[in-house]
């Protein structure tokens, strides 16, 4: 393959003012993105005062130690109720990390910001990490904590297609595939919370903390006139012994997440990552310094710059097997290797005129 990409004069003037406002840029948004995982002291106080982890503590201690952990639309929800409140990060956490050396999706409820409520935006991503989980055979693993849907927004939260029960089709449809569904409760799962752990294929619920009921025991009160605990309308032991919904019953949170990685490791699930590991290679690092990407890409959208100079800071060893190198120039195509895994690229340089296209 040929080196793609060439020296960049980083004394220009365009590179230097587009250096200086892309990390302007680069600044903002990591701070955006610190707000919307950030976790307030009060918040933190009340979960050690229920010896509850926090939704990404929890997410660390079940994946494989030192492995990474790819999280999904980090931003959704940001300025999202009258561009005044924000729901940080949707108000659940999606990713893919590994978790016995396969790797999973895992769905975890924020329930540090109204319990874990279900908002639109939320439903949203919860079904788009499952598109995603579905379209890469990715075993589920939902860490559930949730008291349902937002009901001040239920109008745009239950009724159409993509809506909230999309989630409960999700699953058994995933399910009949072969797509294994795991969920763990490790807090209050009411009304339409309670048919994640249902809809699942194995289930770990948390002694004394998960509980699983459509209505809580006020609702039962209102209706019936009965006083029933948490524990004796839904809690683990009840699920666990009485009613089968709950597979395993885990004394404390640290347990829930060494049974659900005792399940993952018995699961025969088929490996798409493995599958086309044949033509990978050994990752390298591009011939050109990555930093210069900041200078090389103009914050303004009218500037062009050089796709080949992106793509040699890109791929691996900088290179790149060109398509089709002298038809169509303003649309660049080919093959090359990133982090060790052969893509195919399909890059814009300049208008798109029909011989691109």
């Amino acid at each position: 393959m040929k080196i793609v990409g060439e020296e960049v004069d980083k004394s220009d003037a365009d590179y230097q003012e587009n250096y200086t406002k892309m990390m302007q840029l680069n600044e903002q948004l990591d701070e955006i993105t610190r707000q919307t995982m950030d976790v307030g002291q009060r918040q933190r106080d009340i979960s050690a005062k229920r010896d509850k982890l926090l939704p990404r503590e929890r997410i660390n201690t079940i994946l494989d130690p030192g492995s990474p952990f790819l999280e999904m639309s980090q931003l959704a929800g940001y300025d999202y109720m009258n561009d005044a409140e924000s729901v940080p990060s949707g108000n659940i956490i999606t990713g893919v990390g590994s978790i016995g050396g396969k790797q999973c999706m895992i769905i975890a409820n924020n329930y540090n910001f109204k319990g874990g409520a279900y908002y639109p935006i939320t439903v949203k991503k919860h079904i788009r990490a499952q598109e995603i989980a579905e379209a890469n055979n990715l075993p589920c693993i939902y860490m559930v904590d949730s008291a349902g849907a937002f009901l001040p927004k239920q109008d745009d939260v239950f009724p159409d297609r993509n809506h909230f029960g999309r989630i409960f089709y999700n699953q058994a449809r995933m399910s009949a595939k072969g797509i294994p569904q795991i969920a763990i409760v490790l807090g209050s799962c009411t009304a339409g919370g309670a048919y994640v752990p249902s809809m699942s294929d194995e289930v770990v619920m948390v002694h004394k903390k998960g509980t699983v009921f459509l209505g809580g025991p006020p609702l039962v009160q209102a209706a019936t006139g009965e006083i029933v605990t948490d524990e004796e309308l839904g809690g683990a032991t009840l699920h666990s012994e009485e009613s089968g919904v709950s597979d395993h019953l885990a004394h404390n949170e640290a347990h829930a997440f060494q049974l659900a990685r005792s399940i993952d490791s018995n699961l025969g699930v088929k490996s798409y990552q493995s599958e086309n590991a044949h033509n990978k290679i050994m990752p390298e690092e591009p011939l050109f310094d990555v930093d210069e990407l900041t200078g090389i890409i103009s914050v303004d959208h009218k500037r062009k710059f050089s796709m080949k100079n992106v793509l040699g800071r890109v791929l691996d060893g900088s290179r790149f097997h060109e398509f089709k190198e002298r038809y169509g120039s303003s649309l660049i195509t080919g093959f090359g290797h990133l982090y060790g895994q052969p893509v195919g690229i399909v890059g814009n340089d300049g208008v798109l005129f029909s011989e691109s296209a």
